[in-house]
């Protein structure tokens, strides 16, 4: 970890393609079942299931992973090139570990290995224990540059996605999306196709659009600008409904509504929140206040950013019997902590990321309020969030940068023009980063990020117009950052 440059962000392992070599790659896979080892979920013999995106370092560090399981006497089960939460469906069920080859967002450089306990994520407590280990590669199995000498083969795919697909069918009905011509942006996501199976399960009309030969790093949180006018050029000459896509693990969505406008993470996670009669609800300190003014839930848990921070907040709640308990982050990707029943349909916990399920949600709670997803996403409190990120700014430097900036935080926001006086600063919160909540309401949150070197920028105004221009005001602000 400290030599390679490969470390644990908030989804992972994650690093440059370059740095992760198979040495390093099995070199975490062994400590991670090691881990396992320690807990009682992992013995020689037993099965480790894996999965990857479509990256193209993919399929080689799939296959250095695949190398330390049989290592360590485990029985590889490959399920494909399929979307994370279908793989975690599949291991969760089985009580088996399994571990995602994936990057998410972030660019093709750059790729990441998911850890997932045998019936939950990886959590923060499992990657200090994981960080106490020392691991010793065995001898002759690599080159001078850490590539394996004989890599081996991946094992015969397991079919995951029939199960996977068939989970929202049983909840929401066959016919639950017919009549919808909904457009499904595939880009590079891993479960492009598997989107397309969904609607069409739930009676919809799937549209591909946009499908791509190279990697995409889409991301669902910092919408680019190509995608936000791909989606209006869309809305305007297809006669969609809605579009759908997700991020590169396909466990985080991205909806659009029929004018070509993506509808925010946590404004979808609200929706679906409301849909499901959530009593409790744990979300980012990121995501936006809608939540609570709208007043459905019986508890709102706010938490640092990253889903194992969410998972270990709505577990809490469903633990102290405030059920249904489920979460969300700004990303959009939801978590379920417990069964949802409506009526006899029961959808079974899920506590990891999932993409389809708050589409699926949004989707369905507009047709049986006889609207469409702008009149839906109209009935929230006016409260707007836009995100962007300051790319190739090194962690450290942002670390530096926001200490510096808490010690004094109401003379530095005035400083970068963020207030005019200190008593326009109302509201500091340190969770995750710098947030800081102005008079007026604004706000405006500071955070390195955990997966890549970027530092990201999250804003909430009670306008869009509002919002966007708070936007550019932080992004400019801290730009200068980045030549000190």
């Amino acid at each position: 970890m400290e030599q390679s440059g490969v470390a644990f962000g908030t989804s992972g392992a994650r690093g440059l393609v370059t740095a992760m070599t198979d040495a390093v790659c099995f070199a975490y896979t062994v400590g991670y079942l090691r881990h396992l080892a320690a807990l009682g979920e992992f013995a020689p013999g037993a099965p480790v299931a894996v999965a990857g995106d479509l990256r193209p370092s993919t399929p080689r560090i799939l296959r250095a992973c695949v190398a330390a399981i049989r290592h360590m006497g485990g029985e590889p089960v490959f399920c494909g090139y399929v979307p994370t939460p279908a793989l975690c469906l599949h291991a969760f069920a089985r009580g088996c570990p399994s571990l995602m080859v994936t990057g998410s967002h972030i660019p093709a450089d750059r790729n990441g290995i998911k850890f997932n306990r045998a019936r939950g994520e990886f959590m923060k407590s499992d990657e200090a224990a994981m960080r106490t280990l020392d691991v010793a590669l065995p001898e002759g199995w690599f080159d001078a540059d850490g590539a394996l000498i004989a890599a081996g083969t991946l094992p015969e795919p397991t079919d995951v996605v029939p199960v996977y697909v068939a989970r929202y069918r049983a909840f929401f009905g066959p016919d639950a999306l017919s009549g919808l011509r909904l457009g499904v942006y595939q880009h590079s996501a891993v479960g492009r196709d598997v989107l397309m199976l969904v609607v069409e399960a739930l009676g919809g009309t799937a549209v591909p659009l946009g499908r791509a030969d190279s990697f995409i790093p889409v991301d669902t949180e910092a919408v680019r600008a190509e995608d936000a006018a791909l989606a209006r050029e869309w809305a305007a000459t297809g006669g969609l409904d809605a579009i759908l896509t997700t991020d590169g693990d396909s466990d985080r969505p991205l909806l659009a509504d029929a004018h070509g406008n993506w509808l925010r993470g946590d404004v979808l996670g609200i929706l679906a929140a409301r849909f499901l009669g959530a009593a409790a609800v744990a979300t980012p300190v990121s995501s936006n206040t809608a939540l609570e003014k709208s007043g459905f839930a019986q508890e709102v848990r706010r938490t640092r950013i990253g889903s194992p921070f969410v998972v270990s907040a709505m577990t809490e709640a469903a633990e102290a019997g405030i059920t249904p308990s489920v979460g969300y982050e700004a990303n959009g990707g939801f978590l379920l902590a417990t069964d949802i029943a409506q009526g006899d349909r029961v959808l079974h916990a899920l506590p990891t990321r999932d993409a389809v399920l708050p589409m699926l949600c949004a989707l369905v709670l507009a047709r049986r309020q006889n609207t469409d997803l702008a009149g839906l996403v109209a009935t929230l409190p006016p409260r707007f969030t836009l995100s962007d990120r300051l790319m190739n700014m090194p962690t450290a430097q942002s670390q530096a940068e926001i200490e510096k900036l808490a010690r004094h935080p109401a003379e530095g926001a005035r400083a970068l023009g963020f207030i005019h006086q200190p008593e326009d600063l109302a509201h500091v919160d340190q969770t995750d980063g710098l947030r800081m909540t102005f008079a007026n309401g604004e706000v405006i949150h500071l955070r390195p990020s955990g997966n890549a070197p970027e530092l990201r920028i999250y804003v909430e105004a009670d306008t869009p117009e509002r919002a966007a221009a708070l936007l550019k005001t932080g992004f400019d602000a801290v730009s200068v950052w980045k030549t000190r």
